[in-house]
């Protein structure tokens, strides 16, 4: 198996209870999604903090049972100009969890790596020139358009030790980049050069939703060190991304030449002395052509998107190849409804796949693997509301549920309670987290 099995359907599947970014991909709101244009405001002066603390509660429900999240989190931000042309934007990150604290469930290495984090996130200047637009700094580039998936979506990093459950704005890693957009009438276009890329990350063995890989009987797994890409002008991202919007047809096309944010991993067999098999994340060069195409039609939204990837490998099943992998170019692509439904309830229906060219049948998927989502949301009373979702293969039986309730409680504050199911084989997308099923709770303070 590889990371990309992941993206077969995971990346594919990621949570529909996720808050997607739609973004205004013609407006210069795509680029600086800020409140910065009102004209009461003075040079040289900031918006204050903004930001919200949370804190963070899981158990794991499955044997055996026991507590995995007690995180709280402070994500702050400020933002301002210092003239008309020239803003800037400065944002952190705070984690601390309790858990590691209250059980010995996890291992040193984990308990390092998720107990305490501290992370820059956005921090940019922008600087805009008549009809350009230019952003200098690490940010955020939000390409898809997809509600809640990964398709499009190519250019951000995200954190994966929560696999694929946490809302998009907390997934996401920001990029060092410069990048400049041009508008013109319904014309957009927005290159992107990245010099120093961030990765995604997978955590480390022993964490609740790191993705291990099934191993004959008799065989013991070593999980090597993952091999991060050297800092070189071999190993930069750029990118080219141009957008039209035609009566009514929101339209986009890009190229994205990158190494890969996702990692496949590599394996290496020794039967002796002891029969071991040892895995390491690698990241893959590759080349992406991508498009969307999205139109509202009133009471439903119709979106699409699809992506062509280049130079991507993905694990063999065959013991005899040296590395456990082997190239393959696919093609994924989704197709959603939105629907606005009486009630305040939404309703929305997607189905996606991935198809494999040139197709090696040692490897695990299938030449096309397919999937499919629901997602329905209602306003239960004037501050309750009540959400589900489910994503599923429609290869084999391996899915995800997801039920939950908030509560907006006060102004500012919100109460939030759920639960995560995963069913499927052990190798699956989801079945793989067959034992991580949880209950959670949040509570969210924003300011």
């Amino acid at each position: 198996m590889t990371m990309h099995r992941l993206t077969l359907i995971a990346a594919l599947c990621i949570s529909l209870g996720a808050q997607a970014d739609d973004d205004d991909l013609l407006g210069r709101n795509a680029l600086f999604g800020d409140d910065l244009d009102k004209p009461a405001e003075k040079a040289n002066t900031g918006n204050g903090v903004r930001g919200f603390l949370q804190f963070e509660l899981a158990r794991t429900t499955a044997s055996p049972e026991h507590w995995s999240k007690m995180r709280t989190r402070a994500d702050l931000s400020s933002q301002g100009k210092l003239s008309d042309s020239l803003k800037w934007k400065l944002g952190a990150r705070f984690d601390y969890d309790a858990v590691y604290g209250i059980n010995d469930f996890y291992n040193p290495e984990v308990e390092r790596d998720q107990r305490f984090n501290a992370q820059l996130r956005e921090n940019y200047l922008d600087y805009s020139a008549g009809n350009w637009d230019f952003r200098f700094g690490r940010q955020h580039v939000v390409w898809g358009e997809m509600v809640g998936l990964f398709f499009a979506d190519v250019v951000s990093a995200r954190d994966m030790r929560e696999f694929l459950l946490p809302d998009f704005d907390q997934l996401r890693i920001p990029q060092w980049a410069a990048r400049a957009e041009y508008f013109v009438d319904d014309f957009h276009a927005e290159l992107l050069w990245i010099p120093v890329a961030s990765y995604d990350n997978i955590g480390k063995p022993g964490a609740e939703f790191y993705p291990y890989y099934p191993v004959p009987t008799g065989f013991t797994a070593n999980y090597q060190q993952e091999l991060r890409p050297e800092r070189n002008a071999d190993n930069m991202n750029y990118g080219l991304r141009l957008s039209t919007l035609k009566n009514g047809w929101d339209a986009s096309a890009f190229y994205y030449r990158s190494t890969d944010i996702s990692a496949t991993i590599y394996r290496e067999i020794a039967l002796a002395p002891t029969p071991t098999i040892t895995f390491q994340a690698r990241h893959d060069r590759i080349s992406q052509f991508g498009g969307t195409l999205a139109k509202d039609f009133g009471d439903v939204v119709l979106k699409t998107e699809a992506v062509y990837t280049k130079g991507r490998s993905f694990n063999v099943l065959n013991a005899l190849d040296t590395d456990g992998v082997v190239a393959q170019n696919t093609i994924d692509w989704a197709a959603g409804l939105d629907f606005t439904l009486p009630a305040e309830t939404r309703f929305n229906v997607q189905i996606f796949q991935r198809q494999f060219f040139n197709y090696d049948t040692d490897i695990a998927p299938d030449k096309r693997e397919n999937g499919y989502s629901f997602l329905l949301n209602t306003k239960v009373l004037n501050n309750w509301e009540a959400q589900a979702i489910f994503i599923s293969s429609a290869n084999r039986p391996d899915w995800l549920f997801r039920p939950r309730v908030t509560w907006n409680f006060e102004r500012n504050w919100r109460l939030l309670v759920g639960a995560d199911v995963f069913k499927g084989p052990p190798n699956g997308v989801f079945g793989r987290y067959d034992q991580q099923d949880r209950v959670y709770s949040e509570i969210r303070y924003s300011f």
